[in-house]
């Protein structure tokens, strides 16, 4: 009877691993891959790379990448102490273990991210630079339309599965590929066995590959149930540089004995000498008229209805700023009644300015161009009609460039979008003409009359805003 009982048992037990296995086969992630030479870009080999499937943590070199350009455009710095909020410290791991309140520097944070691929330093980050989860991931999203990641689409910044966050292993070598050409400075990061993440030293995710394979020197592992064991790797061997990506593995080791597979085919099939063709950089243009589109979708601040242009008296931060900014969202109406009185004073102004002589002692170009004649204006014709319109003028002399705040599709989201930076960036944009430019494409939203330097830095400040902007030249 015993021995009945044992068999019986046994079976059961049989039938059931049987039915988990086979469990386990049907969920199974799909695999996908793809093999280039990271010296020109050009595929060697790939398999179902361009899918949409769950990223994983591969998703943090986005979010690394838009850091590292946000630490050149001058957005933030290494050493800025970032908050760690509710939101990032919740966050399940793998984490580093941060606290709400707590703050931290942002090199630790790289680290812990890059590194032990952690989800709450990750988050940290985003919040930091983008001011929020929702706001980094739209930035994420324009970015990668720009580097030519075609099929990826990011929900949040540390890779967490959420419905809709999918890319690809063809999308994200293209994302590998630009963080070594684009951020050299930053990329030996990935191949640190170990870091100092301020409150603990980490240690590296990758560790067992780059250890394994003659060459390796990055870059960024993944795991979730859905996405599988996702890898994307470089390494070097004399004048080639291979990188490839994996996704779908079905555990550590096999997901790194594919990764060699693919390493070792792509050392085989390169050209032992290759030119270097870096990836073209990033169309500022492009990435300007997506922010505005994307600034477009959201709830439009209503402006009021001003008989004068009311100017702030104290920087962002100040109390009187933020005074001005809560009277602005509480206000109603429009301001087309204030721009058609600003039109007219700023054409008898942009007359009075065009008769003065530019350049000269004094002049930012150092070039003298010839003299104006003095206008009569007494005698002044009417204000013609033109795709142009001028919100306001400057009499600053000598100042040639600009800052370009998107491309709308109305004349009156751009010059609401121009009122709105004016008053929240007055430190910086106080001497710029509000300038309206009619494109084929939409409506243009420009402060001219400035220095390259104010330029640079007034764009600087308002990408730390989360304001996509470019500088326009002479």
């Amino acid at each position: 009877m015993t021995s009945q009982l044992g068999q019986y048992v046994r079976q059961v037990l049989f039938v059931f691993v049987a039915m988990v296995m086979a469990a386990q086969s049907a969920v199974a992630a799909p695999y996908a891959a793809i093999v280039m030479d990271a010296r020109t870009g050009e595929t060697l080999y790939e398999t179902n790379s361009e899918t949409r499937l769950h990223p994983a943590s591969l998703t943090k070199m986005m979010t690394l990448y838009i850091t590292f350009q946000a630490i050149q455009r001058g957005e933030i710095s290494l050493d800025s102490l970032v908050t760690v909020t509710k939101n990032a410290a919740a966050e399940p791991p793998s984490k580093l273990g941060l606290k709400s309140g707590q703050r931290i520097a942002l090199r630790y944070l790289i680290r812990a991210a890059a590194v032990k691929s952690a989800n709450d330093a990750a988050t940290a980050i985003c919040e930091a630079v983008g001011g929020s989860e929702a706001a980094f991931a739209e930035r994420m999203n324009r970015t990668a339309k720009a580097i030519g990641m075609t099929k990826t689409t990011f929900k949040n910044c540390n890779g967490l599965t959420a419905e809709g966050h999918l890319s690809t292993a063809h999308d994200m070598n293209v994302l590998g590929r630009r963080l070594f050409f684009d951020f050299p400075q930053y990329y030996n990061i990935f191949s640190r066995r170990r870091a100092d993440a301020g409150v603990t030293t980490v240690a590296n995710t990758n560790t067992r590959f780059l250890d394994a394979y003659k060459g390796a020197d990055g870059i960024k592992t993944g795991y979730t149930s859905p996405a599988g064991y996702n890898l994307t790797a470089s390494a070097q061997r004399g004048n080639k540089r291979i990188i490839a990506t994996v996704f779908g593995g079905k555990s550590t080791a096999h997901r790194n004995a594919k990764m060699a597979d693919l390493l070792d085919l792509g050392f085989r099939e390169a050209p032992e000498n290759a030119k270097v063709r870096k990836p073209a950089p990033i169309d500022a243009g492009a990435l300007a008229i997506a922010s505005a589109q994307a600034a477009q979708r959201q709830q439009p601040v209503p402006i009021a209805s001003l008989t004068s242009s009311p100017r702030p008296l104290a920087r962002p931060g100040s109390q009187a700023a933020l005074a001005a900014a809560a009277m602005v969202n509480s206000m109603q109406g429009g301001i087309e009644s204030a721009l058609a009185q600003a039109s007219a004073e700023d054409a008898v102004a942009m007359q009075i300015a065009q008769a003065v002589d530019y350049g000269g002692e004094g002049s930012d170009s150092g070039v003298t161009p010839r003299s104006r004649p003095v206008l009569q204006l007494a005698a002044a014709a009417p204000v013609p009609t033109s795709p142009e319109v001028i919100t306001r003028m400057s009499t600053s002399g000598g100042r040639h460039w600009g800052v370009n705040v998107g491309r709308f599709s109305s004349r009156t989201a751009a010059e609401r979008q121009l009122m709105q930076i004016a008053l929240a960036e007055t430190g910086t944009l106080a001497e710029g003409l509000r300038k309206i430019i009619d494109r084929p494409g939409g409506y243009d939203a420009n402060f001219m009359g400035l220095t390259q330097d104010q330029a640079d830095l007034a764009c600087r400040r308002l990408q730390a805003r989360a304001i996509q902007c470019f500088a326009i030249g002479p």
